[in-house]
């Protein structure tokens, strides 16, 4: 995939920074018509201190949270699943057994899918992408919020701050 296509408004139309010409001239037809979107840059500092935190959070499980989350990555698709940043399908199967021994087969493919078996129903979350492309600014702090109540929830952290 390309980097995005960077334009400066010159107050009448978009104009490509010189340094995307000669791409413009390969990839675009002249009067045709072209959708332009304006993305939100992420702020890096913000997207650095994110993973970072993470990372601490991580660091300061408990033995026993620690063996579920072998890694910060675990940790952190886990809890934008909890937070509701997931993606959901659900299988049917024959039975709950069925189910069940389907979850194995579903953590092979995606280690960090939260599987769940609900009867014959069994219901796969997988974390949405944080990358610069599927979230911008807005939603991306967003994110980064609610992960970060969800982790404190499960470290007691509110608990303890009202105390």
């Amino acid at each position: 995939m390309d980097a995005p296509i960077l334009y400066r408004w010159d107050g009448e139309a978009m104009a490509p920074l010189p340094r995307f010409a000669a791409r413009c001239d390969q990839t675009f037809v002249v009067g045709e018509t072209y959708r332009l979107a304006a993305v939100e840059e992420r702020s890096m500092r913000s997207h650095g201190h994110y993973f970072a935190r993470v990372k601490e959070y991580h660091d300061s499980l408990p033995d026993h949270l620690a063996e579920r989350f072998p890694t910060p990555e675990h940790l952190r698709k886990w809890a934008l699943v909890q937070a509701g940043y997931a993606n959901r399908a659900e299988i049917v199967c024959r039975s709950h057994a069925e189910a069940a021994r389907t979850i194995a087969t579903i953590k092979a493919l995606d280690e960090y899918a939260v599987a769940i078996a609900r009867d014959n129903i069994l219901v796969v979350l997988t974390a949405q992408s944080q990358s610069t492309k599927a979230m911008g600014a807005k939603m991306f702090q967003e994110s980064k919020d609610k992960v970060f109540g969800v982790l404190d929830d499960l470290l007691g952290l509110k608990e303890r701050e009202a105390a």
